[in-house]
Order: structure tokens, then C-alpha cells, then sequence
């Protein structure tokens, strides 16, 4: 009987301290580690982007999960694939502990002719809230398995943790749309970078005041530059641009750029990144700058170190900006903790 009982307290103790380690609060940012949610879970949000909303941080990005695989039409550059799961939604008050909030966007399982079936591309979902019409607008890269349907397109949803009901998709005036970023600016006009022409060029258009669709004006910029993984900021009434070079899942020298108007003259800077393996971008790729809003001047650098032979243990790379004289730089950390005060 008492080895019984010491058995069951054993299986308590095991019970409780596995619980009790699921629960413990990050403290720190490690970029490149494996990021647990809440429940202890690792974080499934790539090529992401986040939204501020009521206080409150929301982070979307791709769900990728199951066996990674290269479809005969994408060996010649190595593109590799899961199959589509759909878009996912955490939240957060401090950026260090995320909540699951679930699937917000499914990918579609029993239609293969659906733009959000499971085999085809769903990637770079970023959510935008629009004060007039009080929706919460998503835009996303929508594509072929060979990449060649080149879409942008849009969901809509009355709360920031979905259901987002996908509206379609459209190559943004007329021309076509890979990796992807959405900006809001302070007027509250927003619009879309978007990887053109092949990648070769990159578009940025003008959205309707919903936001729901291009507006009809745009500009070409960065001509045959093959730019991608567009991410988009202002500071100090400047705007800035992250990207990289397009390489596939192999990570290259970031780009960064500068502008007095969203509509240029835009003039590259070169590579921001600083530290250990800043020539192939800390083995990752640019997804999304994030202003911290409790911090004006304070941004955070989020990007992706992909895994091509094994998407699902892709990993994040969380790390702060700071600016210079000449534009802005993105430094290497081990780990890292804000608050961090702007450098100017």
C-alpha cells in the first residue's frame, strides 16, 4: 500500500512540475531558440506579422506543421512545402508570452480548385484595423504550388482573433504579387509592397479606404533589385524598408532602404544586420518590423530562420533596432529584454 501511495505521489509531483514548467513566463527574447506559447506549446506563427489593438499585441503567421516535401515543379530553386494548415492568431501583453488563440483563416481540405486549399501557398498574412469601418482587414500572398498564380489576397473579421472570412484574391493592379507586407500610415491611408514582375521589381500600391482592395495608384521601385520579404516602418516622419535577395529558403545579405515619402524617392542603405553571421542575416529572412507601442522610437527586427529540409522546426528571430546617423541597424543578441530606450 505504500508503495502505491508513493507511486501516486510520485505521478502528482511529475504532473505538477511538467505543468508548472509550461507556465513559466519568458523573461527574455532568445532569438533562434525553440518560443513556447502559454500552454508550453512552440509557437507556430511564420512569416508573420503583428497587430497593436486595445492594448493588447496579436501576432498572425503561417501554421507550419507535418512533413516537409518538394514538389516536382519547384526542384529546380528547392522549394520545399508543407501542406497548408491556415493562419494562426496569439496574443500577447509584454511580446514574451503568447497565447494561442487558434486557427483564424483555415486552409481549405476538400476543394482543390479553393485559392486556400491545402496544397497551395497561403504565406506572409499581416492584419491591418481600420477605424472607419471597424474590421479587421488580413492580406496574404495566395499562390499556385508552383508559385505561378502570383496573388495577393484578403480576409475580413469583426475581432482580431477571427474568424477571418476570405474575400478573394487579385494580382494588385493588374500585375503580379509574391512576398508581401501591409503599412498603415499615421493618416491612416494604408498600402501594399509587394515582390513584382517576376520578383524582379517592387510594387507599392495605394489600398481603397477600406482596404480591401488597391486603390489604382502605385509606383515600381527597386527595378530589377529582386528584392523580397518586404518589411515596412516610420520613424522620425522617415520611411524605412527591410527585405533580402531573392535565394529561396537559402538567407542572403538583408537589404534596408530609406524615404521621405512612401511614394520616394527611396535610396538603399545595404545590410543592417551587425554581429555573427550579419552577411546571411543571422540565417534568416526578414517578415515584419514591429513598433513597440508603449515605446515610441522602439522597434523589434521579427524574422524567420527557415529549416528548408524541415519547416516546422523553423524558428524566430526576434531583435531590436537601432538607428544611426545613416539609417538603422539590427545587432545581434543572444537574449535580450526591453525596455529599450530609442538611440534616436
Amino acid at each position: 500500500m505504500k508503495a502505491i501511495r508513493r507511486l501516486i505521489v510520485l505521478l502528482i509531483g511529475t504532473w505538477l512540475l511538467g505543468h508548472v514548467a509550461a507556465a513559466t513566463n519568458h523573461v527574455e527574447f532568445k532569438p533562434g531558440q525553440i518560443w513556447t506559447d502559454t500552454d508550453g506549446v512552440p509557437i507556430n506563427a511564420h512569416g508573420g506579422g503583428t497587430l497593436f489593438h486595445n492594448q493588447m499585441y496579436y501576432w498572425y503567421g503561417e501554421i507550419k506543421t507535418g512533413k516537409t516535401w518538394t514538389p516536382e515543379c519547384n526542384r529546380s530553386w528547392g522549394g520545399t512545402r508543407v501542406e497548408s494548415v491556415g493562419i494562426s492568431c496569439y496574443s500577447s501583453k509584454d511580446l514574451l508570452n503568447w497565447k494561442n488563440e487558434g486557427t483564424v483563416l483555415p486552409a481549405v481540405q476538400d476543394n482543390p480548385q479553393h485559392e486556400l486549399h491545402k496544397r497551395k501557398v497561403l504565406e506572409r498574412p499581416k492584419v491591418l484595423f481600420n477605424q472607419t469601418t471597424r474590421k479587421f482587414v488580413m492580406w496574404m500572398h495566395v499562390d499556385s504550388e508552383d508559385y505561378q498564380l502570383a496573388h495577393a489576397g484578403v480576409a475580413i473579421s469583426d475581432s482580431p482573433i477571427g474568424p477571418f472570412r476570405y474575400v478573394g484574391s487579385s494580382r494588385p493592379d493588374g500585375a503580379m504579387s509574391r512576398d508581401m507586407t501591409v503599412f498603415q500610415d499615421d493618416d491612416g491611408k494604408a498600402y501594399l509592397f509587394s515582390s513584382s514582375e517576376s520578383n524582379a521589381t517592387m510594387h507599392i500600391s495605394l489600398l481603397t479606404d477600406d482596404y480591401l482592395q488597391p486603390a489604382g495608384k502605385f509606383i515600381r521601385v527597386f527595378e530589377k533589385r529582386f528584392m523580397e520579404a518586404p518589411a515596412v516602418f516610420k520613424h522620425q516622419g522617415r520611411y524605412y524598408l527591410m527585405a533580402s535577395d531573392c535565394t529561396g529558403w537559402q538567407p542572403n545579405a538583408a537589404r534596408s532602404a530609406v524615404a521621405d515619402s512612401i511614394w520616394g524617392p527611396w535610396q538603399e542603405l545595404g545590410n543592417p544586420c551587425r554581429g555573427p553571421e550579419a552577411a546571411i542575416t543571422f540565417r534568416g529572412q526578414s517578415a515584419y518590423i514591429l513598433p513597440v507601442a508603449e515605446q515610441p522610437g522602439t522597434f523589434i527586427f521579427v524574422g524567420d530562420r527557415w529549416n528548408q529540409f524541415d519547416l516546422a522546426d523553423s524558428r524566430y528571430l526576434w531583435l531590436p533596432l537601432r538607428f544611426t546617423a545613416q539609417g538603422f541597424e539590427v545587432p545581434w543578441h543572444d537574449t535580450w529584454r526591453l525596455p529599450l530606450a530609442a538611440t534616436r
